[in-house]
């Protein structure tokens, strides 16, 4: 905080604010701090902590794309690669998901199963499953709980969205794997690599 008011200060004795001065530099400066507290609001407004490797996975009661309930038990007893996606149909996560979609019978070879999580709704689901063609669940966290539960949750003030992480869950429902650093090219090349060796490691 005290580099804030620093940076205030300096903005102060840089514009020569006095009294009776010119309405716009107040107003250059009210500008400047909105969007330093904008970007200081998108890095810090986050609610609850990144469930850890061993971890339980925390549980969730959410509805995909057809209105179906998904619940966390309903992976009982296979992998599950949970993933948060900030937006439908918008490029990055576009990409992410078709991946999915194309590496699917890999995923479901190695007794994984893939599940998308965003803050859109059911219908905006439906329209981004239909128009890729993507045969998964994405799961519409509407009010965020299960966002936040997971740790995720980039609060933007007047919207909020999931920030880009996959958890990949055991057969017992233990956090195995998390992703933070998502590269949406490449990335079900990556939990595919990774449950190999995990299923090589659990035959040894």
């Amino acid at each position: 905080m005290s580099s804030l008011w620093q940076f205030i200060g300096g903005l102060k004795f840089f514009l020569k604010i006095k009294h009776g001065e010119s309405n716009i530099k107040i107003l250059i400066i009210f500008g400047i701090l909105s969007i330093l507290a904008l970007l200081i609001a998108s890095q810090l407004a986050r609610a609850g902590e990144v469930p850890k490797i061993g971890e339980t996975a925390p549980n969730f009661n959410l509805p995909d794309q057809s209105g179906k309930i998904y619940t966390l038990a309903n992976f009982q007893g296979k992998w599950l690669v949970l993933y948060f996606y900030p937006k439908d149909d918008t490029p990055g996560c576009t990409e992410q998901a078709c991946n999915f979609r194309d590496d699917l019978n890999q995923l479901t070879g190695l007794g994984a199963q893939v599940v998308g999580i965003s803050v859109d709704d059911s219908k905006s689901h439906a329209d981004f499953a239909k128009k890729y063609s993507l045969p998964f669940p994405l799961l519409a966290d509407k009010n965020a709980e299960v966002t936040t539960r997971y740790g995720v949750l980039r609060n933007l003030g007047i919207f909020k969205l999931a920030r880009r992480y996959t958890f990949l869950i055991d057969p017992q429902g233990k956090i195995s794997k998390v992703y933070d650093k998502v590269e949406t090219s490449r990335h079900s090349k990556e939990i595919i690599e990774d449950l190999n060796k995990l299923l090589a490691v659990g035959k040894e």
